[in-house]
């Protein structure tokens, strides 16, 4: 494809995640109640666990390990339905305790100790920026790929430093601030942003399955051959 359609229905894609998640905002802020009940909407959202690191890891690990790339999903999955209770213990606590992230919460368990919530704090973020560049590195590898010149097979240079990194860093930020911390309060859902996610997941749904046609009956001749 060439660079300059390519950038196009990138930023366009962009653009309807930005317009979603906004109307998301303004409909609950009028108090409507959405057409799609909520419990869909959640059940998508959790799809936001297949990041880059599914197609990039869990993709790979399937070519060269079979089933074992299950164990990835088992835990989550696990973790959903069988922990129900123990989870929505953890959520009736945050919310009457107003707990906002992972910090407050052990902070709170051991009576609202500054130091414990500091700590806790200080591991999660250590722990979260190796694997937020990682993502960083996904997407803008992604993006790079289809940048490429149509006819000379070299990244497209579309800004001055040349750095998709940073732009796909800029974009996610505004993102996060937009629509992500700008309501800090734990009683409070984030429905444009949950709605975003939710279509993104709609998204991610058609793209596999038709990959996985295009593989099965376009390369190959069926699940035949597979067998």
């Amino acid at each position: 494809m060439e660079p300059a359609i390519t950038f196009a229905v990138a930023l366009l894609y962009v653009l309807i995640l930005f317009l979603v998640a906004s109307y998301g905002d303004r409909r609950y802020a009028r108090g409507l109640k959405t057409s799609t009940p909520k419990p869909n909407i959640y059940a998508l959202s959790l799809a936001v666990y297949c990041t880059t690191w599914t197609f990039f890891g869990s993709v790979g690990l399937a070519a060269t390990s079979g089933l074992n790339f299950l164990a990835i999903y088992v835990g989550p999955i696990l973790v959903i339905t069988v922990c129900y209770p123990l989870l929505l213990r953890v959520v009736r606590l945050a919310k009457d305790e107003r707990i906002t992230s992972v910090a407050d919460f052990l902070g709170s368990r051991y009576g609202k100790n500054n130091k414990v919530a500091a700590v806790a704090a200080i591991i999660a973020v250590i722990g979260t920026i190796p694997y937020i560049a990682l993502q960083l590195k996904a997407i803008a590898s992604s993006v790079g790929t289809l940048f490429v010149d149509f006819e000379g097979g070299t990244p497209t240079q579309f800004a001055a430093s040349g750095d998709i990194s940073l732009f796909v860093a800029l974009t996610l930020a505004v993102f996060a601030i937009l629509f992500g911390t700008r309501h800090a309060d734990a009683t409070e859902h984030q429905n444009g942003l949950m709605l975003a996610v939710a279509m993104e997941s709609v998204v991610k749904l058609v793209a596999f399955l038709a990959v996985g046609i295009f593989v099965t009956w376009g390369l190959f001749d069926g699940f035949g051959h597979f067998l």
